[in-house]
């Protein structure tokens, strides 16, 4: 697990996301994703960790970029609780990330509290401070927008 930690400490990223969702009666629903990512020429260790974490899908990007992706509530809380003691540069968005998953639990999001999403929205939009961004990319959501959009105001 050392190995992946390190991995992702260099080449992945944690990601909590509000995706639009039309079937959905808020429009939205929260995602949690780890994303490791190797050039296309070097790809086999992607596919030795997905053997290793038994979860995740691969694929490979237009840039010459692979990928691999891994989504949902309970894989990413039980991976990222087993990454987390080897981390060194990305220990802090992890530990929000999982402070997030605690919050809501084994809840469906509109069960948790209106003070428990406040706080949920107020780690995201910490998390969002913590991640590199790359000069085409730029919050897309204030901190105020993060809590109107999870239902206040």
């Amino acid at each position: 697990m050392a190995y992946i930690a390190g991995f992702l400490d260099g080449d992945g990223s944690v990601m909590i996301q509000l995706k639009n969702r039309r079937k959905n009666p808020r429009g939205w629903r929260i995602m949690f994703t780890i994303c490791f990512y190797q050039d296309s020429r070097h790809e086999k260790p992607l596919f030795w960790m997905r053997k290793i974490l038994g979860i995740g899908y691969i694929s490979r990007r237009k840039d010459g970029i692979t990928e691999l992706r891994i989504n949902g509530y309970d894989t990413t809380r039980k991976i990222l609780n087993s990454l987390e003691p080897y981390l060194r540069f990305k220990k802090q968005q992890v530990g929000i990330l999982l402070k997030i998953l605690t919050i809501i639990g084994d809840k469906n999001f509109v069960e948790v509290s209106k003070a428990r999403r406040l706080r949920i929205a107020d780690l995201i939009y910490r998390s969002r401070q913590l991640t590199y961004q790359s000069g085409w990319k730029k919050f897309s959501k204030s901190q105020s927008e993060l809590r109107t959009i999870l239902g206040f105001d």
